[in-house]
């Protein structure tokens, strides 16, 4: 899998896929430690589909960065996938931001 990707100073931004689920979790996860940074905004805005794996995907994730010094944030402007973060109560484990740039600051 080779995702999108943009680089602010420390930052990279990785645009998700049209769906991050149980088919895409292993590509997702070799892809990740590629990056040359640590601190990782995920914009999910595009991902129309986002199952149980990948949201474990997205935390394992979390976890493989700040094992390195870094972090990951999510950014979302999308009303389902915001929904979906704050049911499951993600969105007290992770950052969720309404726009890349302000994941970015």
């Amino acid at each position: 899998m080779n995702l999108p990707t943009e680089i602010f100073g420390n930052v990279v931004v990785v645009h998700t896929p049209d769906e991050l689920g149980a088919d895409q979790v292993d590509a997702f996860e070799t892809f990740i430690p590629t990056l040359d940074r640590t601190n990782v905004v995920l914009d999910v805005d595009a991902t129309e589909m986002l199952d149980s794996s990948g949201l474990e995907s997205i935390l394992r994730m979390q976890d493989l960065l700040r094992e390195q010094g870094g972090d990951a944030k999510i950014a979302t402007s999308n009303a389902t996938n915001r929904k979906i973060f704050e049911i499951i109560r993600l969105d007290q484990q992770l950052e969720v931001f309404e726009s890349v740039l302000d994941a970015v600051r």
